[in-house]
């Protein structure tokens, strides 16, 4: 069975490697790497090189992120990604896809496989960010998808709720989280060199990406997150902004300032999974509204302060705290998490996304599936509710 994995960006990749290895090593199954997204442009650090870095090939790029970010701009990029997409699918015709999560990309690559009659498989559904426009393309996807790899007991409920029959929704846990303590460790004299961070101090692990419902609002809430990260005075290592609606304005917010406190802020593209994991384990805090931080932090009992909305409705661990976006808010929140007191409160906390062995269990259903049954969908309702 060919298999086209679907990727468009770092953040997807480091929760897919787990699957691609899985996959590969599947006899009956036949692995293709189908790029496109952010991993193409040179602007956010061209991360196809962590796909081929990382020991596999891709099969396909798909060129679909206009230079803008825009909302007229995403839409068109959307359009861009329909039609890319369904050139492959003619090309390549693989007999099933994997996508991943809520990106525009990824609902673009689900849409193109509608036509073709191509089954769908989707990781991480029923999920909600309620401050992201990903919340309706996650669900969109959902509807679209034949098997549905969740990470929770409640988002299984959810993606059922849609209207799925049981049997295709499988409870694997995260991904990204398959041997999360066996990354290999990165050198901390190469890392510190390379990012200015020396991973034996304290430091601030920040990412903040925009709220996309909210876009609007961009410039102004970065300033408070920033102006909040200042006040508390330690050394901030920044990852850039994903290519979402607005980021543009994020981005140069960052930089300026990060310029400003050129001492103790380093900024940086991409960290690459091995990178990421190394700073996540290390940071003494994660400051922003990146789904990592309620992930894959919980795995390193790490703290994390989550502002705005951009993440509000998903499940989180108790090293996570909610906090609006405020300057004033958030530097308290981030007071508390550098407490000795709030590191004693996360001891023996499990992670609420672990199961083990996500990406074994994924290729497992694949290998097993029968494309004519999994075509073959129907809408439950709800019992009483017709």
């Amino acid at each position: 069975m060919k298999v086209g994995l679907v990727t468009t960006s770092r953040a997807d990749w480091g929760i897919y490697t787990s699957v691609a290895t899985a996959i590969g090593a599947d006899p009956e199954l036949d692995l293709r790497i189908y790029a496109g997204g952010s991993h193409l442009v040179a602007a956010y650090g061209r991360t196809a090189s962590e796909i081929t870095g990382a020991g596999f090939s891709v099969a396909a790029e798909v060129e679909c992120l206009l230079a803008s970010d825009s909302p007229e701009a995403v839409a068109k990029s959307t359009a861009l990604a329909v039609a890319g997409f369904a050139q492959l699918y003619s090309r390549e015709r693989p007999d099933i896809i994997v996508v991943l999560g809520d990106r525009f990309e990824m609902h673009a690559a689900a849409l193109a496989a509608v036509p073709f009659v191509i089954p769908i498989a989707h990781i991480h559904g029923g999920e909600v960010t309620e401050g992201a426009m990903d919340e309706a393309l996650r669900h969109g996807i959902t509807k679209m998808a034949h098997l549905h790899f969740v990470s929770t007991e409640v988002y299984a409920a959810r993606v059922r709720q849609l209207g799925e029959e049981g049997w295709r929704v499988h409870v694997v846990g995260a991904p990204s989280l398959d041997g999360i303590s066996e990354v290999p460790a990165v050198d901390a004299a190469v890392f510190h060199e390379k990012h200015g961070v020396d991973l034996s101090e304290r430091y601030i692990l920040a990412t903040f990406h925009p709220a996309t419902v909210q876009w609007r609002e961009a410039r102004e809430q970065v300033a408070e997150v920033l102006d909040a990260l200042e006040s508390v005075a330690m050394p901030v290592l920044f990852t850039m902004p994903n290519a979402d609606t607005a980021n543009a304005a994020i981005r140069m917010a960052i930089i300026e300032r990060a310029r400003r406190c050129a001492a103790r802020w380093q900024t940086v593209e991409s960290l690459g999974r091995a990178g990421y994991l190394a700073a996540l384990r290390s940071a003494s805090a994660v400051v922003g509204n990146s789904s990592s931080g309620i992930i894959e932090a919980a795995s390193f009992r790490v703290p994390v302060v989550d502002i705005g909305d951009r993440q509000r409705g998903r499940i989180a661990g108790a090293n996570v705290m909610r906090v609006r976006v405020d300057s004033q808010a958030i530097e308290a929140a981030i007071q508390r998490a550098l407490s000795p007191e709030f590191a004693a409160s996360l001891t023996g906390l499990e992670n609420p996304y672990y199961a083990g062995g996500a990406g074994r269990r994924i290729a497992q259903v694949l290998s097993s599936a029968d494309r004519s049954a999994l075509l073959a969908k129907r809408f439950v309702d709800i019992q009483g509710s017709m």
